[in-house]
């Protein structure tokens, strides 16, 4: 599967300056903004990142970029699957994503 990465961001100075996304552009990577005066759709990001930060970047140290790397994907996996949320009803991710799918579907 190919993927584009995205970066998201708000629309700060730097996240909207030319040479900011001159870069991104040169690299491959497509921007995300949300509008002015909108944050609940960084609320999502935020309160991921600030999960993965608390339970696996501070926990660790990584020998390596591929260590951390490597090490990184398992807790990706861990988080979609294996990791129960209370504000997902004591579902992983995956699961809620399907309960909502199937209930879509039907």
């Amino acid at each position: 599967m190919d993927a584009t990465p995205m970066i998201h961001s708000d629309q700060g100075n730097i996240f909207t300056s030319i040479e900011y996304q001159d870069a991104l552009r040169k690299l491959g990577i497509s921007q995300s903004m949300s509008r002015r005066g909108n944050c609940w759709d960084n609320a999502v990001a935020e309160s991921f990142f600030s999960t993965l930060k608390q339970e696996f970047y501070y926990r660790d140290k990584f020998a390596s970029v591929d260590e951390f790397v490597k090490q990184l994907r398992k807790y990706i996996h861990y988080y979609n699957y294996d990791r129960i949320s209370t504000r997902l009803g004591g579902l992983t991710p995956v699961e809620y994503r399907n309960t909502i799918l199937k209930t879509i579907i039907n």
